[in-house]
């Protein structure tokens, strides 16, 4: 069967990524490679055997679904925690694979303390700490009443680490609330260890905080959209640019590169005469006689409505720009300019084709979303093919 578009996935892209980011972090920081979301529109089932094969071991999800589609495709020495929702009938599952998991209140910690000493086994904790964001975490006197609770059941928890996240560290706007997290788990984690409580390990970088403020790296990061290839935001890129302009090395090229293209084919080619409407409604008449191309992925494959008369697509190398209202299934484009273009021909939707690309970044800003929502509303049903 063929579909109407396809994903590529590049080895050699992730590979080169990786080693990026490992430099950045150094040697006795472990890399976490963050799948949640689908792994951000690259698919859990094709993204972890790839990210395994190019070394990592750890990988972290948001939700116990998420962890059973990529537990499946680990190898025996990776490993996997769960950042986020996990249904107290599910914890028993977890804790018999040996996944570990975040608690973030004190009725996590009792219901794994429970189920690990009905099963005989430990539950292999990370204590997340309340700095600011006021999402989730432990503070205050519920900080003290877990470490309690964990001193007395010993034999039931095993704490690795103690974690947090921050809120923003993409941006300069966020610079003081930052900092004051870092401050805030400092002197959380102090007080946890005055109670004489362990932590064998602190963990609060993402992919932002960690290229933008070094002292958050610690004993692991949580790499999510940089591993994928794409900057948290211009802003972590332009003082990447900066740091390498003071030390004297000029701006080079851009360390990161985009795993993921996107591509579909042309189904039909048709001429449009003069003062004629395009697709649906009348937001675009041709100035023209105009060659119109039908290229078969709309909104319901994640190519936004909002793209109508505004996105652009590769075609034999050269921009071609949507002509006319975005459907469900199919957008049509103006290909007046590319002589040769006929069905069948390969499109680009994102990624480099020739000289051009149309990139994440531009994909995201002309449909007016985060790249992260661009990339996680890719659906899972496109086929992903692992190149080179």
């Amino acid at each position: 069967m063929h579909y109407s578009s396809y994903i590529e996935l590049s080895q050699k892209a992730l590979e080169k990524n990786i080693r990026f980011l490992r430099k950045r972090i150094g040697k006795s920081s472990l890399f976490s490679s963050v799948v949640k979301g689908n792994a951000y529109g690259h698919n859990i089932g094709d993204f972890v055997p790839l990210a395994v094969r190019c070394g990592i071991r750890h990988f972290s999800v948001f939700s116990v679904e998420e962890a059973f589609a990529a537990h499946e495709h680990l190898s025996h020495d990776c490993h996997l925690m769960i950042m986020g929702y996990i249904d107290p009938e599910d914890l028993e599952w977890a804790i018999s694979k040996g996944i570990s998991f975040y608690v973030f209140d004190c009725g996590r910690l009792e219901a794994a303390v429970s189920r690990a000493r009905s099963m005989g086994m430990k539950a292999r904790i990370h204590l997340e700490l309340e700095t600011g964001l006021n999402r989730t975490g432990l503070e205050g006197q519920e900080l003290e009443r877990a470490a309690e609770i964990i001193i007395r059941n010993r034999d039931w928890v095993t704490v690795e680490a103690a974690c947090t996240h921050f809120a923003g560290a993409e941006s300069i706007a966020n610079f003081w609330r930052i900092n004051n997290q870092i401050k805030r788990f400092s002197e959380a984690v102090s007080r946890l260890e005055r109670q004489g409580l362990s932590i064998p390990k602190k963990h609060t970088a993402c992919s932002a905080a960690a290229l933008r403020y070094p002292e958050t790296i610690m004993d692991m990061v949580r790499f999510g959209i940089a591993q994928y290839g794409y900057w948290p935001s211009m802003e972590t890129r332009i003082q990447y640019l900066l740091e390498r302009q003071e030390d004297g090395k000029g701006p080079g090229q851009n360390p990161l590169r985009a795993v993921l293209t996107w591509k579909s084919r042309i189904m039909s080619v048709r001429e449009v005469k003069t003062g004629e409407y395009v697709g649906y409604g009348t937001i675009y008449q041709t100035s023209r006689t105009q060659r119109i191309a039908t290229v078969p992925i709309g909104y319901s494959h994640g190519f936004a409505r909002s793209l109508s008369n505004l996105g652009y697509v590769l075609v034999h190398g050269r921009r071609c720009p949507v002509a006319g209202t975005v459907s469900m299934n199919a957008t049509t484009i103006d290909v007046s300019h590319v002589h040769d273009a006929r069905a069948g021909d390969e499109v680009v939707v994102v990624g480099r084709q020739g000289k051009n690309e149309i990139t994440i970044g531009s994909f995201s800003d002309m449909s007016r979303n985060l790249n992260y929502e661009v990339l996680v509303r890719i659906p899972s049903e496109i086929p992903r093919v692992i190149v080179d």
